[in-house]
């Protein structure tokens, strides 16, 4: 899996991430990355949503709809 990291180390900060078709890849290691719309932070192993055209994070589908809507 391209999503994993060492549990081992305690992370902290915010994650640059990659997003992929299905999947994602941390380019720089971190515990959470921002929803693109809303700002609240997601953790990594929570995140679900995102677009690999815009390359951002989304903490719900409601976000998501939000963002395609234009509103966000």
């Amino acid at each position: 899996m391209l999503n994993r990291y060492d549990r081992s180390v305690p992370m902290s900060g915010e994650a640059e991430v990659k997003y992929l078709d299905g999947d994602f890849r941390v380019v720089r290691p971190g515990a959470f990355v921002r929803c693109a719309v809303t700002g609240v932070p997601i953790p990594l192993e929570e995140l679900k949503y995102w677009s690999v055209d815009l390359q951002e994070a989304y903490a719900s589908p409601e976000a998501v709809l939000q963002r395609h809507n234009g509103q966000g």
